[in-house]
């Protein structure tokens, strides 16, 4: 029996600001993620305003978390500090555990149900993001998040949402013993959301719901 393979080469952009690697298969999905990542490139906002503030002659500072810009009189040399939100340790109240003596479930097919919170309840959270049940860890999950929802029973561990996404909202989060995938993208930045939908429409089982505010 003759087997065929399929090989499909993923493009690749490059920043040239941030050096900042995007891949994808898909060319009209790279150029959504190349616009997006142009309009929030982290380097590239820095010397946008590096280059507003160079005639300033008095320092200026911002709270913390935002952009800092120090420009000295009579002087060139500008200083500028962001620290991104990907950046700080993600915390939050946890109520519910990924571990557990729930082994007698099978793998959920997609699509997600989109009409899920009107159907479910909040069983917990996990970090600070709900969780909507029903949950029985580790094999089944239920449906993660509010405004970035993924149900991971039906979330197949591929990273597609995760290269995706130009805001970096997602982490790895390992979940052993589920019987879709023993990884999930969890939704750690949930509020930096942009609610561009990249990873809801590159999701292969479809397990992903962007509510849009």
């Amino acid at each position: 029996m003759a087997y065929s393979i399929k090989y499909i080469m993923a493009r690749e952009f490059i920043c040239k600001d941030c050096g900042s690697l995007l891949t994808h298969s898909n060319e009209l999905t790279l150029e959504s993620m190349k616009e997006i990542h142009s309009q929030l490139c982290i380097i590239k906002r820095q010397k946008l305003i590096a280059a507003q503030s160079i005639q300033e002659i008095s320092p200026k500072s911002s709270p913390m978390g935002q952009t800092t810009v120090q420009v000295s009189q009579g002087s060139s040399n500008v200083t500028s500090q962001i620290e991104p939100s990907y950046n700080k340790p993600v915390t939050g109240e946890t109520t519910i555990s990924i571990t557990g003596s729930g082994t007698d479930h099978s793998k959920v097919e997609g699509p997600i149900d989109t009409s899920f919170k009107s159907k479910r309840q909040k069983a917990g959270k996990f970090k600070g993001i709900s969780v909507w049940g029903p949950v029985d860890p580790p094999g089944q999950l239920g449906i993660w998040g509010d405004s970035v929802a993924v149900d991971f029973d039906i979330c197949i561990g591929d990273g597609a949402c995760i290269e995706a996404c130009p805001v970096n909202v997602y982490e790895w989060l390992e979940t052993p013993g589920h019987p879709g995938s023993e990884k999930k993208p969890f939704m750690a930045r949930e509020k930096d959301c942009i609610f561009c939908l990249a990873c809801e429409n590159v999701c292969p089982p479809q397990a992903i719901k962007i509510f849009v505010k």
